[in-house]
């Protein structure tokens, strides 16, 4: 995998300072029309790749951890009702279904040894519902309590351990959900505050409008050229986060949206930094920072999220969803409501996620696609 990184890290910083110094060292005029076409289908393969690929591949990284305990847990708790429906209904009693609830549990001389290394290992720490079940038989034998009082005590574990695992689910689901909606956010929030990523859209209306390439901006043209550099950032984070979570399939699918996306989108920052800039070396330094960010941030979010959680990979990745979703819509939105632009540029987002969608079920044919999980 650490192979791969340097490739796609590469990939993204070529992509940018080719696509991104064209326009400064060519004579290459922009053409608005061929840069829109380009920007709508790569907006469309970026939007088909949040929604097919790293939506529900993050949200399966998110709920995955620990998913093995939760998963035995919810069993036994299961097994436990059973029998505590069966002395309710009057089946077997309550010292039968005591029984019956230390086998399931392995027996108590096997977790007799494991409890007390428990209690010094996490000391302090709530019981698991197996070491609270183990308690009361425990008591049982002891003649400390009978076993009615026993398969109620039990009964309310069961009924607290339900209650636990409904406010967790509640939890992840909040926290799967902003995720993705922090993203979306950020992407926002920045676009309100003028540090925004869609230079080409402002920069090719401005032109018709007023016949000529220069664009007056409210906001300082390093701050729009900062915005479209985080956004850069963001792209590196989602293919970091993919090549954390140990998937070759997701990160190709992730990798070619964000570097099919990153070429009209450097090409727009040289066009526009050409006209902003009074210097050509100052737009030359604009492009190599913007073109550094996706590799530097794939290099970091790697190091960071490799050895971490699986959950937290999966909120990394559920974040850089909700920059693509931004920016996948933000894109095309203004060519879309055009009357003039609209029914092609819809047809350009469809051709986009089209293409992505028959790769990536041509590398499902082929056994390519295989899951981080």
């Amino acid at each position: 995998m650490n192979e791969a990184l340097f490739i796609y890290a590469l990939l993204a910083l070529a992509v940018g300072l080719i696509c991104g110094l064209l326009p400064i060292f060519s004579r290459l005029k922009e053409n608005a029309d061929k840069l829109r076409i380009l920007t709508c289908v790569a907006s469309g393969i970026i939007l088909a790749s949040a929604l097919i690929v790293v939506i529900p591949e993050g949200f399966e990284l998110a709920t995955s951890d620990g998913h093995d305990d939760h998963g035995e847990e919810g069993a036994l708790a299961g097994s436990l009702a059973l029998v505590v429906l069966e002395v309710e209904q009057g089946e077997i009693n309550a010292s039968e279904g005591l029984e019956e609830m230390e086998t399931l549990l392995g027996g108590h001389d096997e977790h007799e040894g494991e409890e007390g290394h428990d209690e010094e290992e996490h000391e302090g720490e709530e019981d698991s519902l197996s070491q609270s079940v183990l308690h009361v038989i425990e008591e049982f034998e002891d003649g400390e309590i009978n076993a009615t009082t026993g398969i109620e005590e039990i009964s309310a574990f069961l009924l607290e351990h339900s209650h636990a695992e409904e406010e967790e689910e509640h939890l992840n689901e909040i926290l799967i959900g902003g995720a993705i909606l922090g993203g979306f956010l950020l992407m926002l929030i920045l676009e309100g505050s003028g540090i925004g990523h869609a230079v080409h859209e402002e920069h090719h209306d401005h032109s018709k409008e007023h016949h000529h390439g220069h664009v007056h901006h409210s906001s300082p043209g390093w701050l729009l050229v900062f915005g479209l550099t985080l956004h850069s950032a963001t792209d590196g984070l989602a293919i970091g986060a993919a090549l954390a979570s140990g998937s070759t399939s997701i990160t190709a699918a992730v990798a070619l949206a964000v570097l099919i996306h990153k070429g009209p989108a450097a090409f727009s920052l040289g066009m526009f930094s050409l006209h902003e800039r009074e210097e050509r070396k100052d737009s030359i330094r604009d492009v190599v920072i913007f073109s550094l960010a996706t590799p530097v941030m794939m290099l970091l979010a790697f190091v960071a999220l490799e050895g971490l959680e699986t959950h937290l990979i999966g909120l990394a990745m559920l974040f850089s969803a909700g920059t693509f979703l931004y920016v996948a819509t933000v894109d095309t939105l203004p060519d879309i409501h055009n009357p003039e632009t609209g029914r092609s540029a819809m047809l350009y987002v469809l051709l986009g996620a089209g293409l992505l969608a028959v790769l990536l079920f041509g590398m499902g044919a082929l056994g390519l696609v295989e899951h981080a999980h």
